[in-house]
């Protein structure tokens, strides 16, 4: 039931909150002196918790309440212990990344996790062949349990290294980005993916490409891994079948992107000020995304792009906030899961203004880096759009509590 998910979903609100406070603290410590706490720790907790206490504890919920409303005797109660199991082991990340960074503890939370989404996979799989096969959010999100299964062989991989203390850089950072690329451009976005053809409930009889668009991205998502990696050596063979990815996630993402402008326009139109401005951007920062990551097939981009910090933080904050948690935010109000307060469409906004400051700032520095430039207040400007994201995920979380 609604209540159910609800409440669940109350928990995902405030963990946003929580990840935007301790991204806050980590901005903090490098604009400003506060010794109390190891960046490398916050930075490991943040991003962990990120993962699985806001955007796959969400996925979840959001994609559990999905299958409730299309199987008649579809049990919500029989996911509880895996929802309660998974935040346990995002808590226990959240706490033991901060003060020991990569010890016992948190390798135990982190197996745990990963165990727990396998378990989800398996039975949310069963769950999800019982419904009807035409509509087209099935596949997207068995794409996206698939994803997520083989992303823990990144993780797996990390962990081998760690234990035996036989580290190789190459390795090492081939292994971090399999992680990523299987999480950010797998897990996540197929099952968001999975949730929107749910929502404006697209189908065949429409558009004929809305099938056709789940197996050009399914295809090309194990080769666009080698984007990540293009720094490597890669045998020229490899090299053109990941210059065909790119091409095919780019041209599957703007012929998608027409149909959906073409055959829902009024649909989106009649979503509200606030919540249509939250699609649209998160449409745009799809289609920025998918254009440099086109870009960096060039050699002498990809080099430039990989070289230099500040441009990989910036895209995987453009992916992780501007695609990921601004579209989340979008599916949990448009869906009507909390009252429609004007503070809550408030925090969208804001909330989404510091996501563009973020991102607008990361990509000057990044840019800026190219010749060595060093932006002037930069640390300070960033803490500032860091302060814009914890006052609207603040608002948003608060907001989840009130009712109408």
């Amino acid at each position: 039931m609604m209540t159910d998910s609800k409440f669940w979903l109350r928990f995902s609100l405030v963990n946003l909150f929580i990840v935007a406070l301790l991204g806050l603290l980590m901005r903090y410590k490098i604009g400003f002196e506060f010794p109390y706490f190891n960046q490398k720790n916050l930075q490991l907790s943040h991003s962990n918790f990120a993962f699985t206490g806001w955007i796959s504890h969400t996925l979840m919920v959001l994609m559990i309440h999905t299958l409730q409303n299309k199987i008649i005797d579809f049990k919500f109660e029989k996911y509880k212990k895996t929802i309660i199991f998974n935040l346990i082991c995002s808590y226990g990340m959240l706490v033991f990344f901060i003060l020991q960074g990569y010890g016992m503890i948190c390798t135990i939370f982190s197996v745990l996790s990963i165990l727990v989404s396998f378990y989800f996979a398996f039975t949310f799989y069963r769950d999800l062949n019982r419904v009807d096969n035409t509509l087209l959010f099935k596949n997207w999100f068995k794409g996206a349990l698939f994803f997520n299964v083989i992303s823990s062989l990144g993780s797996f991989a990390l962990a081998y290294m760690m234990m035996t203390k036989n580290i190789h850089q190459n390795e090492y950072l081939a292994s971090i980005y399999y992680f990523l690329h299987f999480q950010y451009n797998g897990w996540f976005f197929f099952a968001c993916m999975g949730l929107f053809f749910d929502f404006f409930r697209l189908n065949n009889t429409e558009d004929a490409f809305f099938g056709t668009s789940f197996k050009l991205f399914f295809a090309s998502c194990i080769p666009a891994y080698f984007l990540s990696v293009l720094w490597l050596e890669l045998p020229r063979w490899l090299y053109v079948i990941v210059v065909i990815a790119a091409v095919i996630q780019g041209y599957a993402w703007f012929r998608l992107l027409y149909g959906i402008l073409k055959q829902k326009s009024e649909a989106i139109w009649k979503l509200g000020f606030s919540l249509r401005y939250v699609l649209l951007f998160v449409g745009f920062a799809v289609s920025i995304k998918l254009l440099l990551q086109l870009g960096s097939t060039v050699p002498f981009v990809s080099k430039l792009a990989f070289g230099f910090r500040p441009i990989v933080i910036a895209y995987l904050h453009l992916v992780l906030l501007a695609v990921i948690t601004l579209f989340l935010l979008f599916y949990i109000h448009a869906a009507s899961f909390f009252a429609r307060f004007e503070k809550t469409f408030f925090g969208l906004i804001l909330f989404s203004v510091g996501v563009l400051l973020n991102e607008i700032i990361l990509a000057v520095q990044g840019i800026a880096s190219f010749s060595y430039t060093m932006i002037p207040y930069v640390n300070v400007l960033l803490f500032g759009a860091a302060i814009v994201l914890v006052a609207g995920s603040s608002v948003l979380a608060y907001n989840s509590f009130k009712k109408s």
